[in-house]
Order: C-alpha cells, then structure tokens, then sequence
C-alpha cells in the first residue's frame, strides 16, 4: 500500500471479529517496530505480544477499552536505558517508545490488520498484572486484529483542520 494511503485510510477500530493476524503479518508487524529509531539507537522498547485468553481477560481488567482484539501488543520501554537530554528534566523513554508504537500502527495497516492505541490504563498496574519486570515502563497497548463485520471509522474521521490552523513557518 502507498504510504499516503495507510496515513490517510488508518483509524482506530473499536470492533473485531475472531480472525487471528497471521504469523507472517505479525512479523512484518513486530519487525517494523524494531526498525524505529530511538535516541542514540538505544533500542529501550520491548513488546509483549498477548494472545492467550487468559492474559486477555487480564488486560480487560485494566482497562474498558479493549475492543475485542484476538492480539494485544504491550509497548514497554526500559527506564534504565535512556538517554537522558540536556537539563536532566526528560529522557527519551516514552518518546522512542512512541515512535516504535507509530510504527507498529502503521505496518498493521500496510498488511491490512486494523489496531487501536488503547492507553485509559494504570501503566504500573498493567505491568503488574502481567509480571514485566521493574524496570520497564509500559507506554501502551495496542488492539491488533480484523474489524468486526459493520465496523468502521467514527464518520468525523475525515475531518482534518487545513494546514494553515496546524503549521505555522516562522
């Protein structure tokens, strides 16, 4: 798929069927991730693939916003592995880890998966519950699956500001 084309027709889906990602989108999925660039090529990200319905239902515990993905992605980042920027106020953990995220998202549309960015969760609790280690922080959790028969984007979801309200050159 043109790049265009997945920025422009991805949205959140909010209802999926049953229909398993296949393991080589999966892949494709995950590797896309891997490849993002994060500050000073640290790599501080790690992703936890769900896919059992014992660990989902944990994940349900967490959050209200989980759609019904057969595959959930956990994006987690290792807090003592970051680059810390000049002022010592911010690190580059949540931000590379966002940018992997990005990637993710955007990889399962180009295969044709749909996801959601799902963070209405305690990220503390979510690491909890499913026994990540001390050390990593949990960025968020990303529904990766098929849209449910009837789902689709919000109708608003081609309303976008002109560039003018949203650039400004200085």
């Amino acid at each position: 798929m043109e790049f265009q084309e997945v920025v422009k027709n991805r949205y959140s889906c909010k209802k999926y069927s049953d229909r398993q990602v296949e393991e080589e989108k999966l892949t494709a999925i995950l590797e896309a991730g891997r490849l993002a660039p994060t500050a000073k090529n640290l790599q501080e990200q790690h992703i936890y693939v769900i896919r059992s319905q014992e660990l989902l239902k944990k994940i349900d515990s967490v959050t209200p916003c989980r759609y019904g993905a057969p595959t959930v992605l956990v994006v987690a980042y290792n807090r003592e592995n970051v680059f810390t920027y000049p002022g010592g106020k911010y690190d580059s953990g949540a931000e590379d880890a966002t940018i992997v995220a990005t990637h993710l998202i955007l990889a399962a549309a180009d295969q044709g998966v749909d996801s959601c960015w799902l963070n209405f969760l305690d990220p503390e609790k979510t690491a909890q519950i499913l026994g990540l280690p001390e050390n990593e922080v949990v960025l968020m959790i990303l529904d990766l699956g098929y849209a449910a028969e009837g789902a689709g984007p919000l109708p608003n979801h081609s309303n976008r500001k002109p560039l003018s309200e949203t650039v400004t050159y200085l």
